[in-house]
């Protein structure tokens, strides 16, 4: 297990505190690397090195990059992990040019911004990781429940690619995780939500959601601690060899070929 061994490894993981983001920054804490974590508030307790951060903000990003760079010298792994569904449903119609740049802002410029400002360092010296927290979202999107978040996810997978195209050869590695359905406090929220608009049971308004994609064939929601497993090893040596490719880890849900 030599080869998953973070030691030595400083990390950065966006919206580290809670849901996805803490279980990664937790999983990377114990294979030993130092691991800071940023969100907009600090939470009650965390065991990593906490920068309050709101990386919708130019001026936010330019502050967290000089606190690592100050502290740390910088990052070595860099989890872009910041994000989430943040606009309303029923399609097209109820979407206003702020909902829209809201969603992309969040999901998609601030992972741009990050990277921009932290990458010359792991260029300098010919080594890095960026995981990029995508969604299945990205592939399939639910034109009445989540269509600008979709949007902003499919325009995050090809940004990532790209990146991980220009950076091959200069010894940085870029990868997208995309995670269906995830046990988080969010998803839990969410499914509340949704079936209580429609006067139904969460686990009705589960089925209903599942319906419109297939369905999870292995018949339940991911826990955070499988993604942050998956993160763990794309970011070890053991997959020094992968750049540029788009992890699904859904339970089969994804109706496609990858």
């Amino acid at each position: 297990m030599e080869t998953l061994d973070l030691k030595g490894k400083t990390v950065l993981v966006t919206g580290g505190t809670k849901g996805i983001g803490k279980a990664i920054a937790d999983e990377l804490a114990k294979a030993g690397a130092q691991v800071i974590v940023s969100a907009r508030t600090k939470p009650n307790e965390t065991s990593h090195h906490f920068i309050a951060a709101d990386l919708t903000s130019a001026s936010d990003v330019d502050r967290l990059s000089k606190e690592i760079d100050d502290t740390f010298g910088g990052i070595d792994i860099l989890i872009n992990n910041v994000g989430g569904l943040t606009t309303p449903g029923g399609g097209h119609s109820t979407l206003t040019d702020a909902h829209w740049q809201q969603e992309l802002d969040l999901n998609l410029i601030s992972a741009i911004r990050l990277d921009r400002i932290l990458l010359p360092k792991m260029i300098e010296k010919q080594s890095g990781v960026i995981i990029h927290i995508s969604s299945v979202a990205g592939k399939q999107a639910l034109w009445n429940l989540n269509l600008a978040y979709a949007v902003s996810k499919a325009a995050l997978n090809s940004y990532s690619k790209a990146l991980a195209t220009e950076l091959a050869g200069k010894g940085v590695r870029v990868l997208t995780v995309a995670p269906g359905a995830t046990k988080t406090a969010p998803m839990v929220k969410f499914l509340e939500d949704y079936s209580a608009s429609a006067g139904i049971s969460p686990e009705e308004g589960m089925k209903q959601l599942m319906a419109q994609t297939g369905g999870i064939p292995m018949g339940r929601m991911a826990e955070p601690e499988e993604v942050a497993q998956l993160v763990h090893f794309l970011v070890s040596p053991s997959a020094a060899y992968l750049t540029g490719t788009i992890y699904a880890i859904d339970g089969g849900s994804l109706p496609v070929v990858n």
